[in-house]
């Protein structure tokens, strides 16, 4: 239980220190942007500096962005994305993805992060534990664990796991929201209860199992409530969302329930906040209007049910619809801004922007 107020009148984050606070993020889709704006013909400039992105090296240095989880994630419709200007057809976004084309869009992604830390490497390195992370951003380098975000790259003998771990994979969400040969994903719609849906199929099973055996963290966000309490009853290891709010204040069915929180907190895990306008506000509703007061209110409901070790951030940069206040990585300061105007102190702080994440890596690899 944090020691903090609930409450929080007259938030006013404008006044920002000059020397922000290093922040280790559980999500960001900035490799995908950066792959589908390449197909599209236009290269965007991660390290020299990149409109149409919401996350590049100079500006996270500025911001206090110091590492996060990098997730390779595989759309249904890739050529849909035109450069510039993603177009997300509902019809066809929630269409399965074939095995072998999600495995050759996931090269492509650790490819072009590979790619992106040759080109860079006084300023960004792929780190494969908490301890290469840590020494990073020590050294002032972008520290870039790599993750995938739904298994559709990997095949149903797991093979594909165990070359994807050789490469350098640390981090593993079963499922997107739309079904593959694992499990099923929860609907980003409002759901005042959460329907359970199906589980976890024989294939999904081996597949925690085998990713436990290997150090990689499964992460539990999209996944649906069956799915998840399948997980929780076969896991050695503490459970992570990486990117999930509370569904007590936002009934999005990609958050979480509080009993679904109790069971994370239970094991140890981790729940990191998700930036996304619709799973921050009650109404659910995709709205940039959101004060940055509606994050506060999910992150001390986080803390009141998880316990300080077990909040983080997740911000689903360049891949979701971000506050006005938060706009893109420059305004990580102003989040911080408001917490500590909210009563949060500097050791809470430091745990939720990078200290609870490294914990929890740490954890998983153990």
């Amino acid at each position: 239980m944090s020691d903090h107020s609930v409450t929080h009148p007259g938030i006013a984050a404008e006044t920002i220190d000059e020397a922000p606070v290093a922040v280790f993020d559980g999500h960001n889709d900035t490799l995908l942007k950066l792959e589908l704006e390449a197909r599209g013909g236009r290269l965007l400039d991660f390290a020299g500096g990149a409109g149409g992105i919401d996350i590049d090296l100079p500006r996270a240095r500025a911001s206090g962005f110091a590492g996060g989880l990098f997730a390779m994630y595989t759309p249904s419709r890739p050529e849909r994305y035109e450069a510039g200007r993603p177009r997300r057809d509902e019809e066809t976004r929630y269409d399965p993805v074939d095995q072998p084309a999600a495995l050759a869009f996931t090269l492509a992604l650790f490819a072009r992060m590979r790619r992106l830390a040759e080109a860079a490497p006084d300023r960004l390195a792929i780190c494969l534990s908490a301890a290469e992370a840590r020494a990073a951003m020590a050294a002032g380098r972008l520290a870039m664990v790599p993750h995938v975000e739904g298994a559709e790259c990997i095949d149903p003998d797991l093979n594909a796991l165990e070359v994807l771990h050789a490469a350098g994979l640390r981090s593993l969400g079963l499922v997107w929201s739309r079904p593959n040969q694992f499990g099923h994903g929860a609907p980003m719609a409002r759901q005042d209860e959460p329907e359970p849906g199906e589980g976890l199929t024989e294939a999904g099973r081996r597949l925690v199992a085998r990713a436990e055996e290997l150090g990689i963290m499964v992460d539990l966000s999209h996944l649906n409530p069956a799915g998840f309490w399948e997980v929780a009853k076969m896991a050695t290891k503490p459970l992570v969302a990486s990117h999930s709010n509370a569904h007590a204040l936002s009934p999005n069915a990609r958050n979480l329930t509080d009993r679904q929180l109790d069971a994370i907190a239970e094991s140890g895990g981790l729940v990191g906040l998700n930036f996304h306008v619709a799973f921050l506000r009650p109404d659910c509703a995709t709205d940039r209007d959101t004060p940055l007061i509606q994050m506060l209110r999910h992150l001390d409901h986080l803390i009141e049910r998880l316990g300080e070790d077990g909040v983080a951030l997740g911000s689903d940069y360049d891949g979701c619809e971000l506050p006005a206040e938060i706009g893109d990585v420059t305004g990580l300061p102003r989040l911080i801004a408001a917490m500590r105007q909210a009563g949060y102190g500097e050791a809470l702080i430091a745990k939720i922007a990078r200290e609870n994440w490294l914990a929890a890596l740490e954890r998983a690899a153990g």
